[in-house]
Protein backbone atom coordinates (compact mmCIF):
# COMPACT_ATOMS: atom_id res chain seq x y z
CA UNK A 1 0.00 0.00 0.00
CA UNK A 2 1.40 3.56 -1.03
CA UNK A 3 1.55 6.51 0.81
CA UNK A 4 -0.89 8.18 -1.31
CA UNK A 5 -3.41 4.99 -0.61
CA UNK A 6 -2.85 5.05 3.09
CA UNK A 7 -3.90 8.48 4.02
CA UNK A 8 -6.87 7.94 2.07
CA UNK A 9 -7.81 5.14 3.96
CA UNK A 10 -7.01 6.56 7.20
CA UNK A 11 -9.27 9.81 5.75
CA UNK A 12 -12.21 7.79 5.31
CA UNK A 13 -11.83 6.91 8.74
CA UNK A 14 -11.47 10.22 10.11
CA UNK A 15 -7.69 9.83 11.23
CA UNK A 16 -5.41 11.00 8.51
CA UNK A 17 -4.77 14.26 10.65
CA UNK A 18 -2.87 11.91 13.35
CA UNK A 19 -1.53 9.80 10.68
CA UNK A 20 0.26 12.36 8.59
CA UNK A 21 3.55 12.90 10.72
CA UNK A 22 4.11 9.00 10.84
CA UNK A 23 3.54 8.36 7.09
CA UNK A 24 7.12 8.34 5.32
CA UNK A 25 8.14 6.11 8.51
CA UNK A 26 6.28 3.66 6.88
CA UNK A 27 4.03 3.49 10.30
CA UNK A 28 1.10 5.27 11.52
CA UNK A 29 -0.34 6.39 13.98
CA UNK A 30 -3.55 6.45 14.57
CA UNK A 31 -4.93 8.06 17.31
CA UNK A 32 -3.71 11.66 18.88
CA UNK A 33 -4.05 10.25 22.79
CA UNK A 34 -1.89 6.81 21.36
CA UNK A 35 1.66 6.48 20.73
CA UNK A 36 1.19 3.45 19.49
CA UNK A 37 1.93 2.69 15.63
CA UNK A 38 0.53 0.64 13.22
CA UNK A 39 1.49 -0.59 9.24
CA UNK A 40 -0.68 -0.32 6.54
CA UNK A 41 -1.26 -3.62 6.17
CA UNK A 42 -2.97 -3.64 9.38
CA UNK A 43 -4.86 -0.51 8.72
CA UNK A 44 -6.05 -1.91 5.57
CA UNK A 45 -7.30 -5.24 7.37
CA UNK A 46 -9.06 -3.58 9.82
CA UNK A 47 -10.76 -1.39 7.33
CA UNK A 48 -11.81 -4.04 5.12
CA UNK A 49 -12.98 -6.68 7.98
CA UNK A 50 -16.35 -6.46 10.00
CA UNK A 51 -14.70 -6.60 13.50
CA UNK A 52 -16.38 -9.04 15.46
CA UNK A 53 -15.98 -8.84 19.63
CA UNK A 54 -18.43 -11.72 20.62
CA UNK A 55 -17.89 -10.72 24.34
CA UNK A 56 -17.65 -7.09 24.74
CA UNK A 57 -18.92 -5.76 28.67
CA UNK A 58 -19.57 -2.03 26.73
CA UNK A 59 -19.16 -0.46 29.92
CA UNK A 60 -17.92 -1.71 33.26
CA UNK A 61 -20.09 -0.14 36.23
CA UNK A 62 -16.61 1.62 37.54
CA UNK A 63 -18.10 3.38 41.05
CA UNK A 64 -14.87 5.85 41.26
CA UNK A 65 -16.44 8.12 38.28
CA UNK A 66 -17.85 11.37 39.76
CA UNK A 67 -21.55 10.87 39.31
CA UNK A 68 -21.25 7.51 39.08
CA UNK A 69 -21.20 4.09 36.56
CA UNK A 70 -21.67 5.55 32.69
CA UNK A 71 -22.87 2.34 31.79
CA UNK A 72 -25.60 2.89 34.48
CA UNK A 73 -26.05 6.48 33.39
CA UNK A 74 -27.00 5.80 30.00
CA UNK A 75 -29.47 2.86 30.54
CA UNK A 76 -31.29 5.11 32.70
CA UNK A 77 -31.29 7.97 30.59
CA UNK A 78 -30.04 7.63 26.72
CA UNK A 79 -29.98 11.22 25.73
CA UNK A 80 -26.93 11.52 28.42
CA UNK A 81 -24.90 9.97 26.05
CA UNK A 82 -22.91 12.38 23.64
CA UNK A 83 -21.22 12.17 20.44
CA UNK A 84 -17.67 12.03 22.88
CA UNK A 85 -18.72 8.54 23.91
CA UNK A 86 -19.25 7.49 20.99
CA UNK A 87 -15.91 8.53 19.17
CA UNK A 88 -14.45 5.27 22.22
CA UNK A 89 -16.79 3.08 20.21
CA UNK A 90 -16.66 3.91 16.56
CA UNK A 91 -12.61 4.44 16.77
CA UNK A 92 -12.11 0.89 18.27
CA UNK A 93 -12.25 -0.59 14.97
CA UNK A 94 -14.78 -3.36 16.39
CA UNK A 95 -18.25 -3.19 14.41
CA UNK A 96 -20.15 -5.13 16.20
CA UNK A 97 -19.97 -6.21 19.93
CA UNK A 98 -21.90 -8.95 21.68
CA UNK A 99 -23.28 -7.64 25.45
CA UNK A 100 -21.73 -9.57 28.53
CA UNK A 101 -23.98 -9.03 30.87
CA UNK A 102 -26.11 -11.83 32.90
CA UNK A 103 -29.70 -11.24 33.95
CA UNK A 104 -30.63 -14.03 36.05
CA UNK A 105 -33.92 -13.76 36.55
CA UNK A 106 -36.80 -13.26 34.03
CA UNK A 107 -37.77 -9.93 35.59
CA UNK A 108 -34.37 -8.79 35.23
CA UNK A 109 -34.06 -10.01 31.90
CA UNK A 110 -37.08 -8.33 30.75
CA UNK A 111 -35.79 -5.21 32.49
CA UNK A 112 -32.24 -5.91 30.32
CA UNK A 113 -33.84 -5.98 26.79
CA UNK A 114 -36.04 -2.93 27.67
CA UNK A 115 -33.74 -0.72 28.86
CA UNK A 116 -31.20 -1.95 25.91
CA UNK A 117 -33.63 -1.59 23.32
CA UNK A 118 -34.69 1.57 23.94
CA UNK A 119 -30.91 3.01 24.47
CA UNK A 120 -30.06 1.80 20.90
CA UNK A 121 -33.82 3.22 19.66
CA UNK A 122 -32.43 6.81 21.04
CA UNK A 123 -29.16 6.50 19.91
CA UNK A 124 -30.22 5.31 16.20
CA UNK A 125 -27.69 7.76 14.99
CA UNK A 126 -24.83 5.90 16.23
CA UNK A 127 -25.82 2.05 17.17
CA UNK A 128 -27.95 -0.40 15.68
CA UNK A 129 -29.09 -3.41 16.47
CA UNK A 130 -27.42 -6.81 15.29
CA UNK A 131 -30.75 -9.29 14.33
CA UNK A 132 -29.67 -11.66 11.43
CA UNK A 133 -27.15 -11.77 8.66
CA UNK A 134 -28.14 -8.65 6.66
CA UNK A 135 -27.05 -6.46 9.12
CA UNK A 136 -23.65 -8.00 9.83
CA UNK A 137 -23.32 -7.55 6.03
CA UNK A 138 -24.40 -4.07 5.79
CA UNK A 139 -23.21 -2.51 9.59
CA UNK A 140 -19.91 -1.39 8.28
CA UNK A 141 -20.84 0.86 5.54
CA UNK A 142 -23.54 2.91 8.44
CA UNK A 143 -20.38 4.13 10.07
CA UNK A 144 -22.84 2.88 13.13
CA UNK A 145 -21.56 0.31 15.64
CA UNK A 146 -24.08 -3.03 15.79
CA UNK A 147 -25.09 -3.85 19.41
CA UNK A 148 -25.95 -7.91 19.74
CA UNK A 149 -28.39 -8.24 22.66
CA UNK A 150 -26.77 -11.74 24.23
CA UNK A 151 -26.58 -12.80 27.97
CA UNK A 152 -24.34 -14.92 29.85
CA UNK A 153 -26.77 -17.42 31.63
CA UNK A 154 -30.05 -18.57 30.32
CA UNK A 155 -32.05 -18.76 34.12
CA UNK A 156 -34.59 -16.61 32.07
CA UNK A 157 -35.57 -19.32 30.41
CA UNK A 158 -38.23 -20.51 32.60
CA UNK A 159 -40.04 -23.00 30.10
CA UNK A 160 -38.83 -23.34 26.30
CA UNK A 161 -41.42 -20.70 25.21
CA UNK A 162 -39.73 -18.23 26.71
CA UNK A 163 -36.88 -18.73 24.14
CA UNK A 164 -39.58 -17.69 21.54
CA UNK A 165 -39.68 -14.19 23.84
CA UNK A 166 -36.69 -13.37 24.34
CA UNK A 167 -36.01 -13.66 20.40
CA UNK A 168 -38.86 -11.43 19.87
CA UNK A 169 -37.13 -9.04 21.74
CA UNK A 170 -34.34 -9.18 20.32
CA UNK A 171 -31.85 -11.68 22.22
CA UNK A 172 -29.73 -13.82 19.44
CA UNK A 173 -27.42 -15.14 21.66
CA UNK A 174 -27.94 -17.39 24.93
CA UNK A 175 -24.86 -18.69 27.27
CA UNK A 176 -26.29 -21.64 29.34
CA UNK A 177 -25.11 -21.18 32.31
CA UNK A 178 -22.67 -19.23 33.91
CA UNK A 179 -20.16 -20.22 36.96
CA UNK A 180 -23.28 -22.64 39.18
CA UNK A 181 -25.67 -25.01 38.33
CA UNK A 182 -28.89 -24.36 36.61
CA UNK A 183 -31.82 -25.96 35.41
CA UNK A 184 -29.97 -26.73 32.39
CA UNK A 185 -26.77 -27.65 33.60
CA UNK A 186 -23.54 -27.33 35.60
CA UNK A 187 -21.20 -24.02 34.97
CA UNK A 188 -17.59 -24.70 36.07
CA UNK A 189 -17.58 -24.03 39.55
CA UNK A 190 -20.30 -26.33 40.33
CA UNK A 191 -19.15 -28.98 43.01
CA UNK A 192 -20.74 -31.75 40.69
CA UNK A 193 -20.74 -31.62 37.04
CA UNK A 194 -23.99 -33.84 36.01
CA UNK A 195 -23.92 -32.84 32.39
CA UNK A 196 -26.81 -31.46 30.57
CA UNK A 197 -30.10 -31.79 32.03
CA UNK A 198 -33.11 -32.71 30.22
CA UNK A 199 -34.84 -29.44 30.28
CA UNK A 200 -31.32 -28.11 29.15
CA UNK A 201 -31.58 -30.34 25.61
CA UNK A 202 -35.11 -28.82 25.72
CA UNK A 203 -34.19 -25.34 25.74
CA UNK A 204 -31.47 -25.98 22.80
CA UNK A 205 -33.45 -27.70 20.82
CA UNK A 206 -35.79 -24.65 21.12
CA UNK A 207 -32.93 -21.75 20.48
CA UNK A 208 -31.88 -23.35 17.69
CA UNK A 209 -35.82 -23.73 16.38
CA UNK A 210 -36.10 -20.09 16.79
CA UNK A 211 -32.41 -18.91 15.54
CA UNK A 212 -30.37 -18.16 18.52
CA UNK A 213 -27.40 -19.31 18.90
CA UNK A 214 -25.90 -21.88 21.52
CA UNK A 215 -22.65 -20.07 23.93
CA UNK A 216 -20.98 -22.84 26.41
CA UNK A 217 -18.45 -20.37 27.31
CA UNK A 218 -18.85 -21.05 31.40
CA UNK A 219 -20.37 -24.54 31.10
CA UNK A 220 -18.48 -27.00 32.59
CA UNK A 221 -16.81 -30.28 30.82
CA UNK A 222 -19.69 -32.86 30.91
CA UNK A 223 -22.44 -29.92 29.92
CA UNK A 224 -20.21 -29.01 27.05
CA UNK A 225 -19.38 -32.26 25.66
CA UNK A 226 -23.73 -33.08 25.98
CA UNK A 227 -24.37 -29.88 24.69
CA UNK A 228 -22.05 -30.60 21.82
CA UNK A 229 -23.24 -33.92 21.41
CA UNK A 230 -27.03 -32.90 21.01
CA UNK A 231 -26.57 -29.69 18.87
CA UNK A 232 -27.57 -29.67 15.34
CA UNK A 233 -26.36 -26.04 14.59
CA UNK A 234 -22.77 -24.96 15.30
CA UNK A 235 -22.27 -23.65 18.91
CA UNK A 236 -19.84 -21.32 19.92
CA UNK A 237 -17.52 -20.41 22.98
CA UNK A 238 -17.59 -16.76 22.66
CA UNK A 239 -15.17 -16.33 25.32
CA UNK A 240 -12.98 -18.87 25.95
CA UNK A 241 -9.38 -20.84 25.16
CA UNK A 242 -7.17 -23.70 25.45
CA UNK A 243 -6.66 -25.97 28.86
CA UNK A 244 -3.96 -27.31 27.27
CA UNK A 245 -1.95 -23.96 27.39
CA UNK A 246 -3.32 -23.48 30.72
CA UNK A 247 -3.48 -26.54 32.70
CA UNK A 248 -5.05 -25.12 36.20
CA UNK A 249 -7.97 -23.21 34.63
CA UNK A 250 -10.69 -25.45 34.19
CA UNK A 251 -12.82 -22.44 32.72
CA UNK A 252 -10.72 -23.17 29.68
CA UNK A 253 -11.64 -25.85 27.16
CA UNK A 254 -10.15 -28.92 26.77
CA UNK A 255 -8.56 -30.13 23.44
CA UNK A 256 -11.56 -32.56 22.96
CA UNK A 257 -14.45 -30.05 23.63
CA UNK A 258 -12.58 -27.68 20.90
CA UNK A 259 -12.58 -30.01 18.53
CA UNK A 260 -16.01 -31.40 19.13
CA UNK A 261 -16.80 -27.54 18.64
CA UNK A 262 -15.23 -27.64 15.63
CA UNK A 263 -16.46 -30.69 14.35
CA UNK A 264 -19.94 -28.88 14.59
CA UNK A 265 -18.91 -26.12 12.51
CA UNK A 266 -18.46 -23.09 15.75
CA UNK A 267 -15.84 -20.91 16.90
CA UNK A 268 -14.29 -20.16 20.09
CA UNK A 269 -13.71 -16.49 20.86
CA UNK A 270 -10.18 -16.07 22.37
CA UNK A 271 -9.97 -13.87 25.37
CA UNK A 272 -8.06 -11.05 26.48
CA UNK A 273 -8.03 -12.27 30.35
CA UNK A 274 -4.48 -12.71 31.71
CA UNK A 275 -5.12 -15.60 33.24
CA UNK A 276 -7.04 -17.47 30.56
CA UNK A 277 -3.95 -17.04 28.27
CA UNK A 278 -0.83 -17.43 29.98
CA UNK A 279 -0.63 -19.39 33.54
CA UNK A 280 1.78 -16.41 35.09
CA UNK A 281 2.84 -13.37 34.30
CA UNK A 282 4.23 -11.12 31.90
CA UNK A 283 1.07 -11.78 29.51
CA UNK A 284 1.42 -9.51 26.58
CA UNK A 285 -0.46 -9.34 22.77
CA UNK A 286 2.26 -11.45 21.72
CA UNK A 287 1.14 -14.53 24.11
CA UNK A 288 -2.44 -14.08 22.70
CA UNK A 289 -1.54 -14.76 18.86
CA UNK A 290 0.42 -17.78 20.62
CA UNK A 291 -2.71 -19.01 22.08
CA UNK A 292 -4.10 -17.81 18.46
CA UNK A 293 -1.37 -20.06 16.91
CA UNK A 294 -2.63 -22.97 19.73
CA UNK A 295 -5.91 -23.07 18.36
CA UNK A 296 -5.28 -22.39 14.26
CA UNK A 297 -3.16 -26.09 14.46
CA UNK A 298 -5.69 -27.52 16.59
CA UNK A 299 -9.16 -26.80 15.39
CA UNK A 300 -8.37 -24.57 12.58
CA UNK A 301 -8.68 -20.65 11.51
CA UNK A 302 -12.16 -21.32 10.52
CA UNK A 303 -13.06 -21.70 14.16
CA UNK A 304 -11.30 -19.00 15.71
CA UNK A 305 -12.38 -15.53 16.57
CA UNK A 306 -12.19 -12.75 19.56
CA UNK A 307 -14.23 -12.21 22.92
CA UNK A 308 -12.12 -9.99 24.99
CA UNK A 309 -14.20 -9.88 28.20
CA UNK A 310 -13.93 -6.19 28.47
CA UNK A 311 -15.57 -3.40 28.33
CA UNK A 312 -14.98 -0.65 25.49
CA UNK A 313 -12.60 1.24 28.46
CA UNK A 314 -10.62 -1.51 28.31
CA UNK A 315 -12.01 -2.71 32.00
CA UNK A 316 -11.83 -6.47 32.90
CA UNK A 317 -14.35 -5.80 35.97
CA UNK A 318 -16.62 -3.42 37.48
CA UNK A 319 -14.59 -1.20 39.77
CA UNK A 320 -16.22 -0.61 43.65
CA UNK A 321 -15.44 3.63 44.75
CA UNK A 322 -12.53 2.09 47.10
CA UNK A 323 -10.51 -0.03 44.43
CA UNK A 324 -9.58 -3.19 43.82
CA UNK A 325 -12.51 -4.92 43.39
CA UNK A 326 -13.14 -8.50 44.90
CA UNK A 327 -13.31 -11.27 42.58
CA UNK A 328 -12.46 -13.70 44.24
CA UNK A 329 -15.49 -14.49 46.43
CA UNK A 330 -16.93 -17.51 44.28
CA UNK A 331 -16.88 -21.01 45.32
CA UNK A 332 -14.26 -22.60 44.06
CA UNK A 333 -12.75 -19.54 42.56
CA UNK A 334 -9.18 -20.94 42.91
CA UNK A 335 -10.60 -23.05 39.43
CA UNK A 336 -9.69 -19.65 37.22
CA UNK A 337 -6.34 -20.43 38.32
CA UNK A 338 -6.48 -16.46 38.66
CA UNK A 339 -4.01 -13.42 39.23
CA UNK A 340 -4.02 -9.64 38.40
CA UNK A 341 -2.79 -6.75 37.35
CA UNK A 342 -1.43 -4.27 39.92
CA UNK A 343 -4.59 -2.05 39.48
CA UNK A 344 -6.33 -5.36 40.23
CA UNK A 345 -7.73 -5.69 36.44
CA UNK A 346 -7.38 -8.89 34.59
CA UNK A 347 -6.70 -7.56 31.16
CA UNK A 348 -3.44 -8.75 28.76
CA UNK A 349 -0.98 -6.06 29.50
CA UNK A 350 -1.04 -3.43 27.11
CA UNK A 351 -4.79 -4.53 25.68
CA UNK A 352 -6.78 -2.39 28.70
CA UNK A 353 -7.48 0.32 25.96
CA UNK A 354 -10.25 0.69 22.95
CA UNK A 355 -7.87 0.47 20.52
CA UNK A 356 -6.66 -3.24 21.10
CA UNK A 357 -8.00 -5.11 18.20
CA UNK A 358 -5.50 -2.87 16.51
CA UNK A 359 -2.92 -4.04 18.46
CA UNK A 360 -3.72 -7.84 18.30
CA UNK A 361 -4.18 -7.26 14.43
CA UNK A 362 -0.45 -5.77 14.45
CA UNK A 363 0.92 -8.51 16.03
CA UNK A 364 -0.96 -10.81 13.53
CA UNK A 365 0.90 -9.21 10.79
CA UNK A 366 4.33 -9.19 12.66
CA UNK A 367 3.80 -13.32 12.86
CA UNK A 368 3.45 -13.17 9.02
CA UNK A 369 0.01 -14.64 9.16
CA UNK A 370 -2.30 -14.53 5.86
CA UNK A 371 -4.61 -11.63 5.04
CA UNK A 372 -7.32 -14.75 4.70
CA UNK A 373 -6.29 -15.79 8.40
CA UNK A 374 -6.52 -12.60 9.87
CA UNK A 375 -9.94 -11.54 8.54
CA UNK A 376 -11.32 -14.80 10.09
CA UNK A 377 -9.83 -14.03 13.10
CA UNK A 378 -11.34 -10.21 13.27
CA UNK A 379 -15.17 -11.33 12.21
CA UNK A 380 -15.25 -13.92 9.66
CA UNK A 381 -15.65 -16.80 11.66
CA UNK A 382 -18.35 -15.47 13.57
CA UNK A 383 -19.77 -13.72 10.74
CA UNK A 384 -19.94 -17.46 9.41
CA UNK A 385 -21.10 -18.96 12.11
CA UNK A 386 -23.96 -16.77 12.84
CA UNK A 387 -25.48 -16.23 9.63
CA UNK A 388 -26.02 -20.27 9.31
CA UNK A 389 -27.52 -20.34 12.47
CA UNK A 390 -29.69 -16.98 12.24
CA UNK A 391 -30.47 -18.18 8.95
Amino acid sequence: MDRRTVLRTLAHAGMASFAAPAVLRGRYRLFAQSGNEYSARTIALMRESTVIDMLCQFAFDDFRRPGGPLGQRWLRDPRTFTAEDFAMFRDSGVNVLALGSGPGSYDDAMRFYAQWNGFIASNSQWFTRIDDATDLRSVKATGKVGVMLTAQISDHFRTAADVNTFYGLGQRVSQLTYNSQSRIGAGFLENRDGGLSSFGQEIVARMEQVGMVVDLSHCADQTTLDALEVAKRPPIFSHASARALLPACTRCKTDDALRKLAAKGGVVGVPMIRFMIRPAPPVTVQHMVDHVEHLYKLIGPDHVGIGSDLDMIGLSNGMPATGQPNLTNQPNFDRYGAYFASDGMAHVDGLNHPKRVFDLTEAMVQRKHSDANIRLLLGGSFSRVLAQVWK
